[in-house]
């Protein structure tokens, strides 16, 4: 089993910053990718930011410049640092991983429960 836990959302004012964390524990082996998806209510889900195990990075073009991602392989940790927080930046976060659980087989695609932030005044 594998479990991503997400922490760090919550209520912030415009312009405000957060850092969102999930760690990824369980049986495995080796992580490609992991990063942040977000929906908005009555929206799809979309891509936040995300990042390889080389440390590539892929953004959303409303986040780049403003929400770096970051990656601590060794404790298969990915963070969100959330700059210039907006009212449309409000949404529920979700962490997501593409991993091996073991040293064969396909890799697979594994979520967080999701953490609601909300950018309020």
């Amino acid at each position: 089993q594998v479990q991503l836990v997400e922490s760090g959302g919550g209520l912030v004012q415009p312009g405000g910053s957060l850092r969102l964390s999930c760690a990824a524990s369980g049986r495995i082996f080796s992580i490609n990718v992991m990063g942040w998806y977000r929906q908005a209510p009555g929206k799809q889900r979309e891509l936040v930011a995300k990042i390889t195990s080389g440390g590539s990075t892929n953004y959303a073009d409303s986040v780049k410049g403003r929400f770096p991602i970051f990656r601590d392989n060794a404790k298969n940790t990915v963070y969100l640092q959330m700059n210039s927080l907006k009212p449309e930046d409000t949404a529920v976060y979700y962490c997501y991983a593409n991993l091996y659980g073991s040293a064969w087989g396909r890799a697979g695609d594994y979520w967080g429960q999701g953490t609601q932030v909300t950018v309020s005044s």
